[in-house]
Formats: structure tokens, C-alpha cells, sequence
């Protein structure tokens, strides 16, 4: 059973990896209700793969993950997301022969909505996604292919929502027009966890930071708390 002001996601001591490579080593983070995390840090440092544990994509071997303040521990990415977790990955995952609508219709029945329901759900959210229900979404633009794959995790009003990379290879207007919307829908109540190469875009609309290093909590706190040590993590110390 879960509190009423339990976090939306924490993590305690997880330890995470492939096969025999531990690449996470006792990660302790928590997520608030309606509140964004940015988690930052060099390549290689655990990021995805925290994302990946975090969303049921891989098993945890050690420590505990809890969602509304429910033990959740060894659940799959299906009941992760019944749950209410939703996770945007790397590479956005969208059917790209596929038009705008043609892939809304691939989307009927998550959380039990028609096709109808789902097109105007989408639309109302984005609605440049309306203008070009008819393109190949392989042709749309960086910024609407996310658009895109955010629109399927937004239809389900995820309790937490976790993205990895959303401005990879996008220009910086169209970044910042996402980077709107994550501020908004944390306004909504959605708790988000994000992953983001450029930490002051993170910055721009993140409540606390984590400092991620070699699979290793680092820092936490404020961005202008963390924001002094980012250099240090970036360059493979510790300070």
C-alpha cells in the first residue's frame, strides 16, 4: 500500500548490469510527485541503464525500486508501465514507414482508448502531429518524431515519465519547445526522470540534479548545488 506522500520513484541500492558487468553499483535516487530529476554525467557512467532498471527493461540483481510507494521489485516493463511508468528511449522507437495516424492506430486500445480517442489526445497535445497525420513519420523532422514517441507514453497519464536523450540531433529551438512541454507536464503532476547530454537544458527546467559516475551516485541536490561538480564527473573525478 502506498502513502500519500510517498515518491512517485525511488530507487535504494540498485545494482544493475549485463550478464556478469555490474554497470550500476547500489544507486540510491528518489523522484518526487511533480517534479523533474535530471540525471546527469559522462558517457558510460550507468545513465540508460538506470532508465532500463528503473522501467522493468532489465532486472535489478540487488536493492529495491518502488513506485507510489509501492515495493515493485522484479516486475517486468508491462507492469512497470500498468504501474504507471513510462519510459521515452533513445532513438525515439516509432514505425517510420508509417504515417503520423498509422501509427496513432498502432497505439488503439493502450489504456483501453479507441482510435479516435487516441488522434484526439495526441492533436490536442501536438498539434503539429495534426498537420501531418498524413506523412511518413520517417520524413517528419527530429523534434516531431519525438513529439511523436512522447504522444504514446502521454496517453496513458503516466505517474512517472523517464526520458533518455529527447534533444539528441535536435536543433536548439525545437529543443527548447520539448523542453517546455516536460516543464508543463511536471506542472501536471507527472513526476519525470531525465537523462540529457547538455546540462544546462536540463537545468532550464529540472527542480534537482543527480550526478551519475561510474555507475556511482555522485551529487545530489539543487542544479546550482550540483552545477560546481559537473566538471569534476566529466572529467572522472569524484570532488
Amino acid at each position: 500500500m502506498s502513502s500519500p506522500g510517498s515518491a512517485a520513484l525511488e530507487l535504494v541500492g540498485l545494482r544493475a548490469g549485463y550478464g556478469a558487468i555490474e554497470v550500476l553499483h547500489g544507486v540510491s535516487l528518489t523522484v518526487p510527485r511533480a517534479t523533474v530529476v535530471a540525471l546527469l554525467g559522462p558517457n558510460g557512467a550507468g545513465k540508460s541503464t538506470l532508465l532500463k532498471a528503473a522501467s522493468g527493461t532489465i532486472r535489478p540483481t540487488e536493492g529495491c525500486l518502488h513506485v507510489g510507494g509501492v515495493h515493485v521489485n522484479g516486475a517486468d516493463a508491462a507492469a512497470l508501465a500498468q504501474a504507471g511508468v513510462c519510459r521515452i528511449p533513445e532513438g525515439r522507437g516509432i514505425f517510420p514507414n508509417l504515417t503520423v495516424a498509422e501509427n496513432l492506430r498502432m497505439w488503439t486500445g493502450v489504456g483501453d482508448l479507441s482510435a479516435g480517442d487516441v488522434a484526439e489526445r495526441t492533436f490536442a497535445r501536438f498539434p503539429r502531429l495534426g498537420e501531418r497525420r498524413r506523412q511518413v513519420a520517417g520524413t517528419l523532422s527530429g523534434g516531431e518524431q519525438q513529439m511523436l514517441a512522447m504522444s504514446r507514453a502521454l496517453l496513458v497519464d503516466p505517474a512517472v515519465l523517464l526520458l533518455d536523450e529527447i534533444s539528441m540531433g535536435l536543433a536548439p529551438l525545437v529543443v527548447a519547445e520539448l523542453y517546455e512541454l516536460v516543464g508543463s507536464l511536471a506542472q501536471q503532476g507527472i513526476a519525470i526522470l531525465l537523462v540529457e547530454q547538455f546540462a544546462q537544458t536540463a537545468f532550464s527546467v529540472a527542480d534537482q540534479a543527480v550526478i551519475l559516475a561510474q555507475g556511482r551516485v555522485t551529487r545530489t541536490g539543487t542544479p546550482a548545488e550540483v552545477e560546481e561538480h559537473l566538471s569534476a564527473a566529466y572529467l572522472g573525478g569524484a570532488a
